[in-house]
């Protein structure tokens, strides 16, 4: 690593050589799609390269160390990810607030339901409204919600059930099941 400090590619080359299948795993771990691994793992080393005085050899050996600046990626990514998926689902929303000229009955139902659905996740509390965003808009699941966030698998479980619970109340029990 002392090398790549001086910029010498070949010694920052033979670190990715050794590092970059772990690397490469983690990140799909975390992200779930080979493309977004692929990206996340360039970014990491990108970053390595760029920042390489930030390793410090006694705080932790070399691959503890990249395989944190690859899990901070990976958070970042699936992040903006869930960001842009709200985006998009903002913006499908819009669709469904606009008249138009002539509502079917299945249309008009379909718009009152979501309508429901809406109203039913805003009187969530944030804590639970983020684990089911990130599990039914994001894709995600538990174990994976579990590790984006921070915390422990049970609590994640433990605030999707109170969240559907809550929803059940609020919407009957056959549109939640």
């Amino acid at each position: 690593m002392r090398l790549v400090q001086r910029g010498d590619a070949r010694a920052f080359e033979a670190i990715y050589d050794r590092h970059g299948s772990a690397a490469f795993s983690l990140a799909y771990r975390i992200a779930g799609n080979r493309t977004q691994a692929e990206d996340i793992v360039q970014e990491a080393f990108l970053s390595v390269w760029r920042s390489s005085v930030r390793y410090q050899p006694e705080r932790g050996n070399l691959r503890s160390w990249l395989l944190s600046v690859v899990h901070n990626r990976a958070i970042d990514s699936i992040r903006r990810s869930v960001v842009q998926t709200r985006n998009t689902v903002d913006a499908e929303g819009l669709e469904e607030r606009k008249a138009a000229p002539e509502l079917t009955d299945v249309e008009a139902f379909r718009r009152e339901e979501a309508g429901r659905v809406r109203a039913a996740m805003e009187r969530l509390p944030t804590d639970q409204l983020r684990v089911v965003e990130l599990a039914y808009f994001g894709g995600f699941s538990h174990s994976q919600i579990a590790e984006m966030l921070g915390m422990p698998l049970g609590t994640v479980k433990g605030r999707m059930r109170l969240a559907l619970d809550k929803m059940r109340d609020g919407l009957g029990e056959a549109v939640v099941a």
